[in-house]
């Protein structure tokens, strides 16, 4: 404050009308080249650009929203509570909604079923362009309650049954091929299976794709080499134990997850067994802080949800714009190679030729 203790007056955001006289234009003028309408010469555009610059003038994002019938922002809901699959999906997410300009409401239901109506109930007064439900498991969950709004809404790592909805989600049977596969090029035939709950879909899906690779090849997967529990360290620890105690001749094994297969080269270890050279070991979701650091580390399946979040902003704004999208799309994964397994390469092809009897 001056000496005199008289503060001095506020001073009041720029308006359109200020950019005009600063340009030597009409109002109308001013606000078609800030908007890219009308049919204005490039050097009028850029003159009132630039003055609009030079006054900092910052349009009115409400009257924009009006104009437009749109208000460039999106919702996330999730139920991820660790962000394990959240973080790399919202990541995806962001760059390609960041790319449009559009702003996101970001809200974890926490598995609670009033808190999600709530928030909905928030986000359609807001009035938002569309919704991105983003989950942790792909089996069937109820779709949001939107009313009559026809809000556009897309399912990533999330399903729902409604065949007018679209869903999203990693292709776990190819996810599974991939897995099996390197294994068998790495020269493996008594391949085991240490995954997660049987109710779960993708559990049944990554075992199917293993059990397609392995049939493709004459191979099977005997059931006694096939352990279904929890997604923890624990349990794959000791589901190899069991497993090496019925069976001391495997000589591969496909973990369900990351997690998993952490707990299954403890056990490995702890028996005296190599890896990879007396087992290898493959996982799945490649969390990087896990598989990276594993002893030694992990080979394992990328679902790609960086990916699968970008195809899901670019499915949400083609919605937005009009377009009908519906389905069940499963992505590819990918593998990403370490030393668990081998230096195997990843791309490479493995044909009935290669395998010898089991």
């Amino acid at each position: 404050m001056p000496a005199d203790g008289i503060a001095p007056p506020r001073r009041t955001p720029p308006t359109i009308r200020d950019v005009a006289l600063a340009a030597g234009v009409t109002v109308g003028t001013a606000s078609k080249a800030l908007n890219g309408r009308g049919q204005l010469r490039p050097q009028t555009r850029e003159r009132v650009r630039a003055a609009a610059d030079r006054l900092e003038f910052r349009p009115n994002d409400l009257v924009r929203s009006l104009q437009r019938g749109r208000t460039f922002t999106v919702g996330l809901l999730t139920n991820d509570s660790f962000g394990r699959f959240t973080m790399p999906l919202l990541a995806g997410i962001e760059d390609a909604l960041g790319a449009a300009e559009i702003l996101v409401f970001l809200s974890n239901l926490r598995d609670d079923p009033e808190r999600e109506a709530i928030v909905v109930a928030s986000l359609l007064a807001k009035q938002v362009d569309g919704l991105i439900v983003m989950g942790r498991r792909s089996d069937p969950r109820p779709p949001l309650a939107v009313g009559r709004s026809h809000l556009p809404i897309v399912y990533a790592n999330s399903r729902v049954t409604d065949p007018a909805a679209l869903s999203l989600l990693p292709d776990d049977a190819q996810g599974g091929r991939l897995a099996t596969v390197q294994l068998l090029r790495a020269g493996r035939r008594r391949l085991a299976h240490v995954t997660g709950p049987a109710h779960w879909e993708s559990v049944r899906h990554r075992h199917d794709g293993m059990a397609a690779a392995l049939a493709a090849l004459g191979l099977d997967l005997p059931e006694h080499r096939l352990f279904r529990g929890a997604w923890t360290e624990a349990w794959g620890h000791d589901a190899v134990n069991r497993l090496l105690d019925a069976d001391p001749t495997v000589d591969a094994l496909f973990c369900g997850s990351d997690l998993i297969a952490r707990g299954a080269l403890d056990a490995l270890r702890e028996r005296g067994r190599r890896v990879p050279d007396d087992v290898a070991v493959v996982g799945f979701d490649n969390w990087e802080i896990l598989a990276a650091a594993a002893r030694p580390p992990l080979t394992t399946v990328d679902m790609n949800l960086h990916d699968l979040g970008r195809e899901a902003a670019r499915c949400l704004l083609a919605m937005v714009a009009g377009e009908r999208i519906a389905g069940v799309r499963r992505l590819p994964c990918s593998l990403v190679v370490r030393a668990s397994c081998g230096a195997v390469a990843a791309d490479a092809a493995v044909s009935p030729r290669d395998a010898p009897p089991a």
